[in-house]
């Protein structure tokens, strides 16, 4: 199960560096830092799955959103 993870992983990290499109980038990342805290919640360490969870998947794709709202990405 974890060589699945990890091997998603790989693709969608390559994904994130091919893609041109910002907002596609940044769906990406989030789903990259998503499974990286599924890995480690499989490799058994539920705190750093956790911390992984919200930094890296809630907080960091936040902010990014909040850059790419202020550099005029997100047409209205």
């Amino acid at each position: 199960m974890i060589l699945i993870v990890l091997l998603l992983l790989v693709v969608f990290s390559l994904a994130v560096i091919e893609t041109k499109n910002l907002i596609y980038a940044l769906i990406l990342l989030g789903i990259c830092n998503t499974l990286m805290s599924f890995s480690y919640f499989l490799l058994r360490a539920p705190d750093v799955a956790l911390t992984e969870a919200a930094v890296g998947a809630g907080l960091t794709t936040l902010i990014f959103v909040i850059a790419l709202k202020k550099i005029g990405v997100f047409k209205e």
